[in-house]
């Protein structure tokens, strides 16, 4: 019985570290938090909702596995090999097939259910005047240049909490999302925002922190400021 019980305390111990130490685990897990929480409020069925946790289920355990493999490269073996760049690009392919797995379930699962709110958001905004769409992204730069002055980190332009450009980025992307029906210029532009978003991170201007929270603060208050003003 300890056995067994310290085999579990392993287990729950190499997860908590990947957790902690893995940012692309930490976004699944943030991603997991959202997509659970949306089940409580849509009439959802037990095949659906088997669906949605055997998906989740895959990207975790790829990711885990990813990284899972890392470490025994990285402990084995301490100089550049072509074959170890293969092994550790192979492992992160395979959890991007599940994002993307994940991604389109999510979206089959999701989207019908949202189209009825979408249609009536839709209709609101587009009725109001075009000069709304400059005047909410003066809005959302504001607002971020002003958390910006709170927080008292980096730059108007750079650094700092939030980042601006994906503020901005994602701002842009959830106008277009609000202002089509067309699936393809929606999908896009939230993939250009990403881009944006993880340039940031990648260039070590902000952290994943600061370009999540960006984009939440230009999604949210975008879409506030047009039922309000739409």
């Amino acid at each position: 019985m300890k056995k067994l019980i310290d085999s579990f305390n392993c287990a729950i111990e190499g997860l908590v570290y990947a957790v902690r130490t893995q940012r692309n685990m930490r976004i699944h897990m943030i991603a997991t938090l959202l997509v659970l929480t949306a089940c409580f409020f849509y009439d959802l069925s037990k095949g659906e909702l088997l669906i949605i946790l055997i998906t989740i289920t895959m990207v975790i355990t790829a990711e885990l596995i990813n990284t899972a493999i890392e470490f025994a490269i990285d402990a084995t073996t301490n100089y550049y090999h072509p074959l170890v760049k293969i092994a550790k690009n192979v492992a992160a392919g395979a959890v991007l097939v599940t994002a993307i797995n994940a991604f389109a379930v999510g979206y089959i699962i999701f989207w019908k259910k949202l189209q009825d709110i979408n249609l009536i958001v839709i209709k609101k905004i587009k009725n109001s005047d075009p000069y709304m769409i400059f005047i909410i992204l003066f809005i959302v730069c504001i607002v971020t240049l002003v958390i910006k002055a709170i927080y008292g980190e980096g730059t108007p332009l750079k650094g700092g909490m939030p980042s601006g450009h994906s503020a901005i980025s994602f701002s842009i992307a959830t106008t277009i999302a609000l202002i089509t029906e067309d699936t393809v210029p929606i999908i896009l532009s939230y993939f250009l925002a990403t881009i944006v978003a993880q340039s940031r991170v990648d260039s070590k201007v902000h952290s994943v922190k600061e370009v999540v929270a960006g984009a939440l603060l230009g999604v949210i208050l975008t879409i506030v400021l047009f039922n309000i003003f739409g």
